[in-house]
């Protein structure tokens, strides 16, 4: 297989509270704080502990997933306390290189922080480059809810609809950004780059400046190489469109989920009707005219482009691993993987498919997901894990037609 320097991802990763959510402390602090029914109806500004609370329970009643910037560390820390937690490695471009190295694809991760605990997590023999001139710590509190969650108190009584995730951050490291030197050498033997992590940013200058960085190192990049862009929520909303001017002519593949597509609409996509996805499409075509748009969702996976038949065995490996992890989380087997493959796909995503393509033609080619009845799913890094499946699958073509 390629060795390391093949793949480069980034820019950012960080170490994780994963937790997941009990209606018994979530009830208790809703009587603690006084939270009503009443303001749950729009999002609010993180700033407490008990802005924490109201911003969950929007969500679970929903069930939405979303990233918040917290302005106090002490909130996500006391948080955390209150539940069982683990610590894990996170950001799309960690998570997704610790799925390719259990596929057997190396690559070489450029991070802005790392400490003890992130030594400790990172798969052997994995490569990386930082741009911290120390070692600092800024977990991420990631929270996930199970679907049927119930909360009742007060005048509050919402039940999830679905399962998913929350990220509450406040991370310096992550909000600077910082490139290292070794980004360019490093990229100019790259066949596949990952592009993710600017969305941490909240300083308008420093991020211009990150761009213009970011694309000098980009000239390193050897011709035929793929570059993947990842889309999250911004903790300040304005910067995504800055981020996509700045970007937008390096991207060859521009990938997002149906929160992220909905947030750019600014509406609900009814994600089982083709022709609401395909005008979704068009419209999304237009604000993010990249060659090619990746859209996974808990129905199905696509790309949508000139080129899109090209993308479906990433597709497919992408839809797969992120399966596998829902089923299994961090500890599946290759087993788990081979008795996935064996399962059906669900029956409405397989008809959205087929009508969708019968729409639009060639261009675009959509994957069905699985049928799955999880009971304790895990909703964490399920985006990113796609991810890693589809570059896994990227990386493998590229190195069957490069010596």
């Amino acid at each position: 297989m390629a060795d390391a320097s093949r793949v480069v991802l980034g820019l950012g990763g960080c170490v994780d509270y994963e937790l997941r959510l009990t209606a018994g402390v979530l009830e208790q602090l809703v009587t603690e704080y006084g939270v009503t029914a009443a303001e749950l109806s729009s999002p609010t500004a993180v700033t407490s502990e008990r802005d924490l609370v109201v911003s969950i329970l929007s969500y679970v009643a929903r069930g939405g997933g979303g990233e918040h910037y917290v302005a106090s560390a002490a909130a996500l820390e006391s948080f955390a306390n209150r539940y069982p937690h683990r610590a894990t490695l996170g950001g799309t471009s960690v998570r997704a290189g610790i799925l390719m190295s259990r596929l057997g694809v190396p690559s070489t991760m450029h991070l802005v922080s790392v400490n003890d605990t992130f030594r400790r997590l990172l798969p052997a023999g994995t490569e990386w480059i930082n741009s911290g001139t120390e070692d600092t710590t800024y977990p991420h509190l990631i929270v996930q809810y199970d679907r049927g969650l119930h909360v009742r108190a007060g005048d509050i009584d919402v039940t999830a609809p679905f399962p998913n995730r929350l990220i509450y951050v406040n991370d310096p490291a992550n909000s600077a950004m910082l490139l290292t030197d070794e980004l360019g050498p490093r990229l100019a033997g790259a066949h596949v780059f990952l592009i993710s992590g600017f969305n941490a940013m909240r300083d308008r200058d420093e991020l211009d400046k990150r761009m213009a960085r970011l694309r000098a190192h980009m000239l390193h990049l050897p011709a035929g190489a793929v570059t993947y862009f990842e889309d999250a929520a911004y903790h300040e909303p304005a910067f995504s469109s800055r981020v996509r001017s700045a970007l937008l002519d390096t991207i060859d593949v521009y990938g997002l989920n149906e929160d992220e597509m909905q947030n750019h609409l600014g509406r609900t996509v009814d994600l089982l009707s083709p022709t609401d996805i395909a005008d979704a499409l068009a419209e999304l075509s237009t604000l993010i005219p990249a060659p090619t748009l990746v859209l996974h969702t808990k129905y199905w996976a696509l790309a949508y482009g000139d080129h899109a038949v090209t993308w479906a065995i990433a597709l497919d490996l992408g839809t797969v691993t992120a399966a596998v992890r829902y089923g299994h989380g961090d500890d599946f087997t290759d087993a788990d993987v081979a008795e996935l493959r064996s399962r059906p796909r669900r029956s409405a995503s397989v008809t959205f498919a087929a009508d969708l393509e019968q729409l639009l033609g060639s261009r675009v080619h959509c994957v069905p997901a699985f049928a799955l009845d999880v009971r304790n799913p895990t909703t964490v890094g399920l985006g990113d894990t796609f991810v890693g499946g589809f570059l896994t699958a990227v990386a493998r073509s590229s190195s069957e037609e490069t010596p």
